[in-house]
């Protein structure tokens, strides 16, 4: 169905596959913490998105901190409504795997959700993580707020001075506020959970991140 080469560029919306209107079929609640995985979400919780590679470990990390009521796995930062996991595969929707991360700001601070990221992948790759290789692997980070971003820009700031300090590569992770995210296939969800000897390709550079610590909010 697909070319065996994947595009290493992201399409444009016209060049990009049309999708559908019905949303993927998922499970109604959070594998592992029981949790509604799509909502109604208490009141005070906030959302962000990581795209770190494969999104099966990348979620394993987000629902083992504290104050992290739920994650789920989807598609985001692309063109294409409601894509299958071949059609993201395939690099041409233009979505990244992420993990939609739901929080408690009372309980754990952003920062260190971002310690968490920028620690635990490489963002210097581009369209690659590991031999995880296409746009559906590239760094990432989609925010729901003007505080979150500027939060967010200012640990890559800090992350970037580490990595020169050490003469590493240029961090290349994409960031701008969310876009629709879709929902990945019920078999990806809380995937490392049912499959604990399942793949997980995710590597850290072994850089600390410098964010200072912060308190979570009162």
């Amino acid at each position: 169905m697909f070319s065996n080469t994947k595009p290493m560029d992201i399409p444009s919306p016209e060049e990009a596959l049309k999708g559908r209107g019905a949303e993927m079929p998922v499970a109604e609640r959070h594998y592992v913490n029981d949790q509604p995985l799509k909502g109604p979400y208490p009141r005070g919780l906030e959302t962000i998105y990581f795209g770190l590679g494969c999104f099966w470990g990348a979620e394993r990390l987000f629902w083992k901190l504290p104050g992290v009521h739920v994650t789920a796995v989807g598609y985001q930062g692309g063109h294409t409504p409601n894509p299958t996991y071949e059609e993201v595969c395939s690099g041409r929707t233009g979505h990244t795997e992420a993990v939609k991360v739901v929080f408690d700001p009372k309980a754990l601070a952003l920062e260190e959700l971002l310690k968490t990221f920028w620690e635990e992948h490489d963002p210097t790759q581009g369209m690659r993580q590991g031999n995880d290789v296409g746009t559906q692997y590239r760094s990432a980070i989609y925010t729901t707020s003007p505080e979150q971003a500027a939060r967010v820009e200012a640990s890559r700031d800090m992350y970037r001075k580490a990595f020169r300090l050490r003469g590493m590569g240029r961090i290349a992770t994409e960031i701008g506020p969310a876009r629709p995210f879709y929902y990945a296939e019920t078999y990806h969800q809380q995937y490392l959970a049912k499959n604990p000897m399942g793949y997980c390709g995710l590597r850290g550079t072994g850089v600390s991140c410098p964010i200072p610590a912060r308190e979570a909010a009162n």
